[in-house]
């Protein structure tokens, strides 16, 4: 059997902060993260291509025959065919970028060691359309599609648990999807603009009012009341509550609370306190800027909705106030009156009144305690993740002082 190597581009410096702690192809957008989604569609495993520091917990794996996938590329079924159309030695560019290639043990491995591993032949896809992200505000404008595209791929040809006669359910039966196991009683669900998918063993609690297309994770918790608005996707083991509306959070996340959050990307093992709204449009209705990583200052954005882009591990204290297009970097910790400034670095402690450096143990005492609770261990390859990101992230706090 093939294998998939997803490899990290240089797009990765672009989707920060949310990839200082994951490979890019390990992020969600719709229901699946881009891994899962080329596992489904090409029914082999896969692993990862990515930065030193991330190998611990995202080992390479590889064989004789193997397909090197741009991990910033979604599959979709002409994509996916080009794919498989590879032989041993070929490629596909896109504009001089390498988008797939199928390679052998040996350039795999020469590859993995930085070394030249040897000439393959490359064919320009020229007017081909790819669905890719290239910023973290890819994958709350394209989460719509991508959505789309997950819920057609996991339900095809099955059935639908069953939905409880005290919810109200608004449009057709068919774009609603429940695996087994989901708790869900007193809701309405709005599936005329887009379909919902709910995961197994979700628990969606009295009065939510939901409009897809939106994905609810496996052990997901819908807080009673909240108000959610497509295109909205829920990873695994979030806890939500308040009025969210085009927002992306990855997993293990919990904005269990009221307060607004739209047009935003969340990272895994946040904690966003009770009351905290992040604002998604300037008073002026103008072009917002957020920061960017590889230009090192704000640019614009094309958009006029663009709300919080938050890494992992951030944890926001109770009535936080965040400006537009606010950019916190991993393991950051927000909290006070005032809006904080739009660009917080990662661990950065403090708001308005003033920053300094989350201590590492600190941090990482945090994280091992809120991962616990998820019944998940702080390795030691946690460990070295944490270590690498303070060190790498060092000047910028130095900066921001």
């Amino acid at each position: 059997m093939a294998n998939i190597i997803l490899f990290d581009s240089d797009v990765r410096n672009h989707l920060l902060p949310l990839t200082y702690s994951r490979p890019v192809a390990d992020l969600r957008i719709g229901i699946l993260t881009i891994r899962e989604k080329w596992e489904e569609h090409l029914r082999m495993p896969s692993s990862f291509l990515t930065q030193d520091y991330l190998e611990n917990l995202f080992p390479l794996k590889y064989g004789d025959h193997n397909l090197l996938i741009n991990g910033c590329v979604l599959p979709t079924p002409e994509v996916v065919a080009l794919v498989l159309d590879l032989a041993p030695g070929e490629a596909y560019l896109k504009d001089g970028e390498l988008i797939a290639a199928c390679l052998d043990r040996s350039a795999i491995k020469a590859l993995a060691e930085d070394k030249d591993f040897g000439n393959v032949e490359a064919y320009e896809l020229g007017e081909q359309p790819l669905l890719r992200i290239g910023r973290p505000a890819d994958m709350f404008t394209l989460n719509d599609v991508a959505l789309r595209e997950d819920f057609t791929l996991l339900t095809a040809g099955r059935t639908s648990a069953d939905i409880s006669t005290t919810n109200t359910l608004i449009g057709p039966r068919e774009h609603l999807f429940l695996e087994p196991g989901v708790r869900m009683e007193a809701c309405m669900l709005n599936v005329e603009n887009g379909p919902i998918y709910i995961a197994k063993n979700a628990v969606i609690l009295e009065g939510c009012m939901l409009r897809g297309p939106l994905a609810i994770g496996e052990e997901c918790v819908l807080k009673m009341g909240a108000k959610i608005y497509g295109a909205t996707t829920f990873g695994p083991g979030c806890k939500v509550g308040g009025e969210i509306n085009n927002v992306v959070f990855q997993a293990n996340s919990n904005k269990s609370h009221d307060g607004f959050l739209g047009n935003a990307v969340i990272g895994e093992w946040c904690n966003i306190g009770a009351d905290t709204n992040a604002s998604n449009l300037r008073n002026d209705y103008g072009e917002v800027k957020v920061w960017s990583y590889p230009e090192e200052h704000f640019v614009k954005t094309g958009l006029m909705f663009h709300g919080l882009v938050m890494g992992d591990h951030c944890k926001v204290g109770i009535n936080t106030m965040f400006n537009t297009g606010t950019v916190v970097g991993f393991s950051a910790n927000v909290y006070g009156e005032g809006f904080p400034r739009t660009f917080i670095p990662s661990f950065q402690w403090g708001g308005a009144s003033g920053y300094e450096t989350y201590r590492l143990d600190k941090a990482m005492a945090a994280a091992k305690r809120m991962m616990e609770r998820r019944k998940i261990d702080f390795s030691a390859g946690h460990e070295r993740l944490f270590e690498a990101i303070f060190e790498e992230t060092a000047f910028r706090r130095s900066q921001a002082v």
